[in-house]
């Protein structure tokens, strides 16, 4: 006979409390194999791909496309056994989640954080408009009475597809868009009250019984404007963001640079051997003054513990590395930069920058950073007041290279000049340090060969 086992929404990063699904990767009726991906997701850090626990056939998608679920609720259900033979027996129940490379009970290994299957396995929550369980029909009557033809039987609820408007679509149930396409009720007009802003069958049927709220407005601007649903990757940039500037006294200081010699000597570089399959760029640049001038400044790599009431120094860094992508602004980290010679720093970078634009970035590289880069340089900016990340104490903007006129010598002579901008944690960092940090990055981009006394 059929098992069904319900797969949850794992924890894929330490704190995760909830996902969107972005795209399904199989359908009902598709035969599934272990660690076959099976959906891909959307955390507040990532995109991540799970991995089927089971083998089986897929008997049903719990959540649809675009809607956000909380850590927990099942997602897919799967039939385990679908060649109808006796069941196995369950399992025991694990102690706790899995980690990746533990072993689980059975001998299986953990591919991915959260997985294998919680103690005491979670339900698919009942549907609010499913019908109630009807018992069974008491024996006809014995008198040949002529029995009134059957009502025809209710058709299915199907989901009945939204057309995108200005990329939005609605977040609706499949019952919940039946029901608003049969009483004539517009989504789009609709504010969704549920769980990430999903339209509930309440929201549809307010609609109705106040319509001149639900009606759509009749200003013209409407038709050029479109919503879209803070969640992801925007919604948790925002709140850190929000969190930070109103936690931390952010202050923020210039310095302009001339940073010709730095860029001779990438030239240079670029003709060695060492340096001919790698990507060369002023960040690396920028990256390695870092790490250096670090040594000399370590409060900036520090980290305010307000609970603990301490101020934490990393005898470490790890670098964070701003970058947009077509998903928001990510920060991933590269780990232990300070142990990296300029061509790893190179190397790291550019894998960085290409795992981030596919949104492959996996959640544990975006977290316990110690010091980040902002390159603005690269959209043509010369410089800006950047936000600390959370937890950190300093974040560097890198500004657009121009060439300036500039005093060498007494002589005004065409250069290549760079501004600086650096917002550090006044809790943490004194002005003389954020300063001397600071003046230490300008010194090594104007002239490298100042390395040689770090």
């Amino acid at each position: 006979m059929p098992q069904y086992k319900q797969f949850p929404l794992p924890d894929t990063a330490e704190g995760l409390t909830e996902a969107e699904i972005l795209t399904w990767h199989v359908q009902p009726g598709d035969a599934v194999k272990v660690n076959q991906v099976i959906v891909e997701i959307e955390t507040a850090k990532a995109a991540v791909e799970l991995p089927c626990p089971w083998d089986g056939v897929v008997t049903e998608l719990l959540v649809e496309v675009g809607q956000t679920v909380e850590v927990g609720v099942p997602i897919i259900t799967i039939d385990v056994d679908p060649s109808g033979s006796a069941p196995a027996p369950a399992p025991a129940p694990a102690a706790s989640n899995g980690k990746i490379g533990e072993e689980m009970p059975g001998g299986r290994i953990a591919t991915l954080v959260g997985y294998g299957p919680r103690a005491g396995a979670a339900k698919r929550r009942a549907r609010k408009d499913a019908p109630a369980p009807v018992a069974a029909a008491p024996a006809p009557a014995p008198a040949p009475v002529p029995a009134p033809a059957p009502a025809p039987a209710p058709a299915p609820v199907v989901a009945e597809p939204v057309a995108p408007r200005g990329g939005y679509v609605p977040l609706a149930k499949p019952p919940v868009r039946k029901l608003a396409k049969d009483l004539g009720v517009d989504l789009y007009a609709l504010a969704g009250s549920g769980p990430g802003g999903v339209i509930t069958r309440e929201d549809v049927e307010q609609a109705v019984a106040s319509p001149a709220q639900a009606a759509p407005t009749a200003v013209d601007s409407g038709s050029r404007e479109r919503r879209v649903p803070i969640k992801g990757v925007r919604k948790a940039t925002a709140q850190a963001m929000v969190d930070s500037a109103f936690t931390a006294p952010h202050v923020t200081e210039f310095l302009t640079v001339d940073v010709t010699p730095m860029m001779e000597l990438r030239a240079r570089l670029k003709t060695a051997p060492q340096f001919r399959d790698v990507k060369l760029t002023p960040l690396a640049f920028a990256a390695k003054a870092v790490t250096l001038a670090v040594r000399r400044t370590p409060d900036v790599n520090a980290t305010w513990d307000e609970a603990a009431q301490e101020i934490v120094y990393k005898d470490y860094v790890h670098l964070g590395i701003a970058a947009a992508t077509p998903r928001g602004l990510v920060v991933p980290k590269v780990r232990d930069a300070d142990r990296m010679s300029l061509r790893e720093l190179a190397v790291a970078l550019d894998d960085l920058a290409t795992t981030a634009r596919d949104g492959k970035t996996s959640p544990a590289d975006m977290m316990g950073g110690t010091i980040t880069i902002t390159n603005v340089g690269v959209f043509g900016v010369d410089t800006g007041t950047p936000i600390i990340n959370p937890g950190e104490s300093a974040i560097l903007a890198l500004g657009a290279i121009r060439d300036m006129p500039w005093v060498v010598d007494g002589q005004v002579v065409p250069r290549k000049v760079c501004q600086l901008a650096l917002s550090f944690d006044h809790r943490v960092v004194d002005g003389q340090q954020g300063s001397q940090f600071l003046a230490d990055v300008g010194a090594l981009l104007a002239d490298p060969g100042v390395a040689m006394t770090y």
